[in-house]
């Protein structure tokens, strides 16, 4: 992956990476463990050779940009993977950074093991500042006030080859967060707020 310029505004996080006990982690990949250990040797699986790892694949729909990355290994987050996460899904139109929720991007990671691709999701949102979500919002009603894109903790995602419906049914499948299907517009929203699901 090209190396970025981070020379832009960065917003101070409220708190630091969220590192998940282990037992929720189990609990987010238990499904794609079950879909991924009979194509063990074929699947992009969460755990290869004799480590656990966890990756990222997407491409930014606004910038063109690409990211490919190992963000968890040998049980822990990898910072600079992390920092190089929360820079690909900055508020393009703001030029902002704001840390991702790493719950985020572990359900964003377990929905697209469990549909066994080896595409990348196109990120159409990922972090918003406040003045781009009330921009977003007076253009469309399906932008919610309050949105958690603002807190770092949601995505809007495609993924080539697989509907609406198909990403969302994953997604649901991790129970830990939320999700929503916006056909119409041809995307999901993850998050990893409480559970529940709705139709934009």
């Amino acid at each position: 992956m090209t190396r970025h310029d981070f020379s832009v505004i960065a917003e101070q996080p409220d708190t630091e990476p969220q590192l998940l006990t282990r037992r929720h982690l189990l609990g987010i990949f238990a499904a794609t463990t079950l879909v991924a250990a009979p194509t063990f040797s074929n699947a992009s699986g969460l755990l290869r050779g004799a480590g656990d790892i966890r990756r990222l694949k997407m491409t930014n729909g606004r910038s063109g940009e690409i990211i490919d990355m190992v963000y968890w290994a040998d049980g822990q987050y990898i910072p600079e993977a992390l920092t190089e996460i929360n820079f690909f899904m900055r508020d393009l139109r703001a030029n902002k950074v704001k840390n991702i929720d790493t719950r985020t991007l572990d359900i964003l990671a377990a929905a697209h093991n469990l549909m066994d691709v080896s595409a990348p999701y196109t990120l159409l949102s990922g972090y918003r500042t406040p003045k781009t979500n009330a921009q977003l919002r007076r253009n469309s009603r399906g932008v919610a006030k309050k949105s958690l894109h603002m807190e770092g903790k949601a995505a809007d995602v495609r993924l080539p080859g697989r509907s609406v419906t198909a990403i969302a049914r994953a997604a649901a499948a991790c129970n830990s967060g939320g999700v929503g299907k916006y056909r119409r517009s041809k995307f999901v929203h993850m998050d990893c707020g409480p559970v529940r699901s709705w139709n934009g």
